[in-house]
């Protein structure tokens, strides 16, 4: 967890607040760090007990699992609302299965924004995520969509963060920025990650974005279901 407040530290740093979706072994493992995060106001989801392959389980096997961690993650005082799907790929059975045990919203993979039942649906980009770019195992997704299965570079992974965040002010809507701790433990990378976030801060504090955690976002979507739903896709993509 080392790396994870490093990141912690460097947020701060910024005055920017997200959600880290951590295993809920890590309740068990690192209760001290998910404590600190808790303490400096960002979010908490749920991303599996151990991570894994989300549809794999059963329905049975699905609530235990999702059982587990939240209890375990209750037991510190930083009950998750959001799950995260390792793989990315949200099952039948999941998004009624989140309702009953308290959870209010979800990221996907995916574009758009929208709900399924009370569910309010935040979908990320295979494309905005830095494991896309960095990890051979994704070398399937990235022949589809670039023709190489090679891995990218975290300067083209830049490149493309910034061409998204440029999008989405002259188009609007919204984008999830998904790194992994462990992933930006080179320096090369953390630099990219930091040049990022530098530019999300400079475009919330010119106010052409706003930059919040899923809750807050997921909060405001609720209050305006009307504006929402026509342009939810979930990417049937699997990682």
């Amino acid at each position: 967890m080392l790396a994870a407040v490093r990141i912690l530290e460097m947020l701060d740093d910024l005055g920017l607040q997200g959600i880290f979706f951590v295993e809920g072994l890590n309740a068990e493992l690192y209760p001290e760090a998910l404590l600190r995060i808790a303490s400096s106001g960002h979010e908490f989801g749920y991303h599996g007990w151990r991570h894994g392959y989300w549809p794999g389980p059963s329905p049975s096997q699905e609530i235990q699992l999702l059982e587990r961690g939240v209890n375990e993650m209750d037991g510190l005082g930083v009950r998750p609302r959001a799950l995260r799907p390792p793989g990315g790929r949200l099952t039948f059975s999941l998004p009624k299965l989140l309702e009953e045990l308290g959870f209010t919203h979800c990221p996907p993979a995916g574009s758009g924004i929208g709900f399924l039942g009370e569910l309010v649906v935040l979908p990320f980009e295979w494309r905005l995520l830095d494991a896309y770019h960095y990890l051979p195992r994704f070398g399937g997704l990235r022949k589809c969509d670039t023709g190489s299965n090679t891995p990218i570079s975290s300067s083209r992974f830049q490149e493309t963060l910034g061409s998204a965040l440029q999008a989405v002010v002259r188009d609007g809507g919204h984008l999830t920025l998904v790194f992994h701790p462990y992933l930006e433990e080179q320096e090369e990378r953390f630099h990219t990650m930091r040049r990022s976030l530098e530019e999300v801060r400079a475009l919330a504090e010119s106010g052409l974005v706003w930059c919040a955690p899923y809750r807050d976002l997921a909060s405001w979507v609720r209050s305006h279901p009307d504006h929402f739903g026509a342009g939810l896709e979930l990417d049937p993509s699997e990682a």
